[in-house]
């Protein structure tokens, strides 16, 4: 397969860098209160959001590889849509057709893990986000699973229960904790099964950290789950109420851990020797320091203790090229002939940047899934290392840092290509602190009037567009898009996921963007996975065949 690139025959490409900004949780609201994006002092932007620059683009549901509209869109299929320039079926739509089919169940590791448990009498743990919010993982998946187990034969099935108030609203584990007690009830009904949660804790705190950020987060879910070494409760439900009582307004994502008591106040299901263990999360940014507590013999991100001996396998392959796990239950997409790849194939010097928190997202999910880079000569990788403190005390977080990385290398380097990730707008979205969202997107702001400076001393171009939405609804809506109030109080309910709002798409060129403007008939119904296309013209090539659409049109 040839990965040439033909030249534009309408446009020779901008003379300096392109640089493509992606603004990580900033979509297009409702210009309402709830509209952090549009009430925050964002004067650079408004001057982007330019008549014949712009569009907006969706981000969620089937445009980025999702099962249905009313799936909110993430950072990985993102930035996976957008590097591919295609829409490839993403986790929760792989794993929906896997389970329908059963191509999950009669795949050799699930039968694996069921024979050892069902041979040995030993149990089968599934630790995993309980959400439908369809990000991370999705009840569902969960309740399929368990309950074919329990048909397969295994007789002792634990739930490690990792609470969301993220993609879901701030405090409605209670609700998924309910629906998992009863699929276990039902389970338990015959006598011949156990059947429980077993531990568990909020996603911020327990098991879920990413990009070794944390691992502190990674440890302490190590010890809730694998020695039940955590506060003790009778249920999940009094472990919630009781953390509720003790911090009022504490959102799910927050709670800490808890263990589930059994005879004599022991944890009820501590991982042993022998046991299975599925991480029932599809997502990989998240379960990949997990899966490697549970597989690499020579770990060294904390003191593991004893190690038990079981089998462990994720919901899919969460690290292609690094083989985390080595053992899966659904394969993830195969993604090849990213933006990517076929520049370091022309020699296209290219630059990725970002902090911590979002790295993987301009490098791994960029790049179809896959770790280290095509061309190690063409590509240069920097990661500015993210803070430890809360977001809603940092709102700012590394985006001036990220942006004098890039002016350095911009004027040293001249990197034909640049993609970089300012994480604001999702992770202060996330916490649910409106006043420091708005400073996280003035800080954006700020750090985009450099980047437009830089470009232009440059000859270059800027592009701005956003993976998915999330600080431009910052409050729960009802069914007729209003505003959701306490009773009481009369205070909007806090939201913290992400949003189904389009995303904006902005281009600024000052030196050649006479020559084209986006071309508003193609930019209708147009989703992220365009902007590949969009930048592949943008630096002078014609798009491949199989590429979603350029939004450009010349003049």
């Amino acid at each position: 397969m040839s990965f040439s690139l033909k030249p534009n025959p309408h446009f020779r490409g901008v003379q300096g860098p392109l640089v493509l900004a992606i603004l990580d949780g900033v979509g297009l609201g409702a210009g309402d209160e709830a509209d952090a994006v549009t009430l925050a002092p964002t004067p650079t932007m408004d001057e982007l959001w330019a008549p014949g620059y712009r569009a907006a683009l969706k981000a969620h549901g089937t445009a980025v590889g999702l099962p249905g509209d009313g799936d909110m869109g993430n950072s990985e299929v993102g930035h996976n849509a957008m590097g591919a320039g295609r829409v490839y079926d993403q986790g929760a739509r792989r794993v929906n057709k896997a389970i329908a089919s059963g191509e999950i169940f009669e795949g050799q590791v699930w039968r694996e893990m069921v024979a050892r448990c069902a041979e040995r009498g030993t149990a089968f743990h599934f630790i995993g986000l309980l959400s439908d919010g369809n990000v991370h993982s999705h009840l569902d998946h969960l309740e399929a699973m368990l309950r074919r187990a329990a048909k397969d034969g295994v007789r002792k099935l634990f739930v490690h229960a990792l609470l969301d108030g993220r993609d879901v609203p701030a405090q409605s584990a209670l609700d998924y904790l309910d629906r998992v007690e009863k699929v276990l009830a039902e389970i338990r009904a015959g006598g011949e099964r156990a059947a429980a949660i077993a531990s568990g804790g909020g996603r911020m705190l327990v098991t879920m950290d990413r990009y070794e950020a944390d691992w502190s987060v990674v440890e302490r879910g190590w010890n809730t789950h694998v020695r039940g070494d955590a506060r003790r409760f009778s249920s999940a439900r009094e472990a919630v109420e009781t953390f509720r009582a003790e911090k009022p307004g504490i959102g799910d994502q927050m709670l800490p851990a808890f263990a589930i008591a059994g005879e004599g106040g022991a944890p009820l299901g501590p991982i042993e020797d022998g046991d299975a263990v599925a991480c029932f999360n599809f997502r990989g940014d998240r379960a990949i320091e997990l899966s490697r507590a549970f597989e690499e013999t020579d770990f060294s991100a904390f003191d593991r203790g004893r190690v038990p001996d079981v089998y462990y396998a994720g919901m899919m392959e969460y690290d292609g090229d690094l083989h985390i796990p080595s053992r899966f239950l659904v394969s993830p997409p195969w993604i090849s002939r990213t933006m990517g790849e076929y520049l370091a194939k022309n020699g296209v010097s290219q630059l990725a940047i970002s902090e911590t928190q979002k790295f993987g997202h301009v490098t791994y999910f960029w790049n179809g899934n896959r770790s280290g880079k095509f061309d190690a000569e063409a590509e240069t990788y920097v990661q500015v290392n993210s803070e430890v403190a809360p977001f809603e005390e940092r709102p700012w977080m590394k985006a001036a840092e990220i942006t004098d990385a890039l002016i350095d290398h911009l004027e040293r380097d001249r990197p034909r290509f640049v993609r970089l990730n300012f994480a604001n707008g999702d992770m202060v979205g996330h916490t649910g602190a409106y006043q420091a969202t708005l400073v996280a997107m003035s800080a954006i702001d700020l750090q985009l009037a450099r980047l437009r400076a830089a470009v232009d001393r440059l000859g270059g171009a800027l592009v701005v567009t956003a993976d998915h939405g999330n600080a431009d609804e910052m409050y729960q809506r009802d069914k007729h898009g209003e505003v959701v109030r306490d009773p009481d109080t009369g205070a909007p309910q806090i939201k913290t996921s992400h949003t189904l709002n389009p995303v904006p798409f902005m281009i600024y060129d000052s030196g050649t963007g006479s020559a084209y403007e986006i071309d508003e008939g193609r930019a209708e119904g147009a989703g992220i996975a365009s902007v590949a296309s969009t930048c592949l013209e943008l630096l002078g090539f014609e798009p491949p065949e199989d590429y979603e659409p350029s939004l450009l049109r010349y003049r």
